[in-house]
């Protein structure tokens, strides 16, 4: 009799253990569900991944992405707009759902969130003047005390930088387009960022004689970063990335924003 009773007791505590290990478990979604919109936070500085039109107006592959979603989810869809190093903070805060903004999904940022996705996959670049690139194609060469650096802040291509050529003189900014504008003003050497921003760079001035690497040196894959004691929303993201995979749009969508340039003429 003891035994049965040691047997019950034990497949009790095992049914319990996902409640017990995740307490939060399903809250997320339903409020969520309950409030019938879906806050995604994003930096609006990153193309062309999200990033603002001539109206003001958000655009880009992840907002796109984002729409479809929370159309397939039927939710109505807030955007909340932060500095790129601000949106992990807020997620973790409770003060967006998900995090859609170019961001690599990494072992570091992995233990304090979750991901679904990836849903593209990216990789770093270097964006310099055209002169400057062969004395620069590579990240040796790179390495050295009068070289100077800027990346985007909070990024992997800070610490990428901070690992592979911690002899630079490091500089942050809190979007791209101020970097970028200080590569044009030659008040920095070198922008070290994703290889699809570098190349919109190029296009975007291309009376500068700008130019970047024939192929990225990295690879990183892009995904949605959401809360980490949030498995129902997670798995729902998902389902849908993987049927919007499976049904072409994603392909759709990366042919749009990353091979067609018919878009720059929305841009300010």
């Amino acid at each position: 009799m003891c035994t049965e009773i040691k047997k019950i007791v034990l497949f009790i505590l095992i049914l319990l253990i996902p409640t017990l290990l995740y307490p939060q478990e399903g809250k997320v979604l339903n409020r969520i569900l309950k409030n019938g919109e879906l806050r995604v936070g994003t930096s609006g500085t990153q193309p062309p991944f999200t990033m603002k039109s001539k109206d003001g107006q958000l655009m880009g592959y992840e907002i796109e992405l984002a729409k479809l979603l929370t159309q397939a989810m039927d939710l109505n869809l807030k955007f909340v707009e932060k500095p790129f190093s601000e949106l992990l903070p807020a997620l973790e805060k409770g003060e967006i759902d998900m995090v859609m903004s170019g961001m690599t999904i990494t072992a570091e940022r992995n233990i304090k969130v979750t991901f679904a996705g990836p849903y593209i996959v990216s990789g770093k670049s270097i964006l310099v003047k055209s002169k400057r690139l062969p004395a620069l194609d590579e990240m040796s060469e790179i390495n050295r005390s009068t070289i100077t650096v800027v990346v985007l802040n909070g990024s992997t291509s800070k610490r990428f930088v901070e690992k592979l050529a911690p002899m630079v003189k490091l500089l942050t900014t809190n979007d791209y387009e101020a970097a970028v504008k200080m590569v044009l003003d030659d008040k920095v050497d070198v922008m070290i960022a994703d290889y699809p921003i570098c190349v919109l760079s190029i296009l975007r001035h291309p009376e500068a004689g700008l130019a970047t690497l024939e192929e990225p040196i990295t690879i990183e894959p892009i995904g949605t970063a959401l809360p980490p004691d949030a498995f129902q929303l997670n798995n729902l993201v998902s389902n849908y990335l993987n049927a919007l995979q499976i049904n072409g749009v994603l392909g759709n969508l990366e042919t749009k924003w990353f091979e067609n340039s018919s878009w720059l003429i929305r841009l300010p």
